[in-house]
């Protein structure tokens, strides 16, 4: 009899422990927050001026990669004059669509560089396209 009662603990007990694992389960962000994400990190990149790290969020060869090589080549011009070049992006994302390994995102930038004093301000509506490579987001 002692027995029987203690296979029957033994399995409530085992069922609660089996049970409480399903609750710990951490689902991989979403395409979206993904997205989001790559879009923040690229400005983020661009303010710290790490040109690499700028490209790295962008589909080798696209217009993005490529305005990234610009906008280095512009901020080493400014050095040549200036002590202090800074960049300053801020973006605000409404939406993100996506489409398969494509997506878009309709945002809002706001950039603002300053170099010797002199500032040049920019701020607009602005659609960000993006390209699945592999498991990740890059702009293209």
């Amino acid at each position: 009899m002692k027995r029987k009662y203690f296979s029957i603990v033994l399995v409530l007990i085992l069922a609660i422990f089996l049970s409480g694992c399903s609750g710990g389960v951490v689902t991989p962000a979403t395409d979206e927050a993904k997205v989001k994400s790559v879009i923040n990190e690229y400005l983020l990149a661009l303010n710290d001026q790490n040109w690499s790290k700028a490209k790295g969020y962008c589909v080798y060869g696209s217009d993005r990669y490529y305005a990234v090589c610009q906008m280095e080549d512009l901020f080493n011009t400014l050095y040549l004059y200036c002590n202090i070049v800074t960049i300053n992006a801020v973006v605000k994302i409404y939406d993100v669509s996506i489409y398969g390994n494509y997506s878009q995102a309709y945002c809002y930038t706001t950039y603002l560089v300053t170099a010797c004093g002199y500032y040049e301000a920019d701020d607009k509506y602005t659609t960000y396209y993006l390209q699945k490579v592999g498991n990740s987001w890059k702009l293209s």
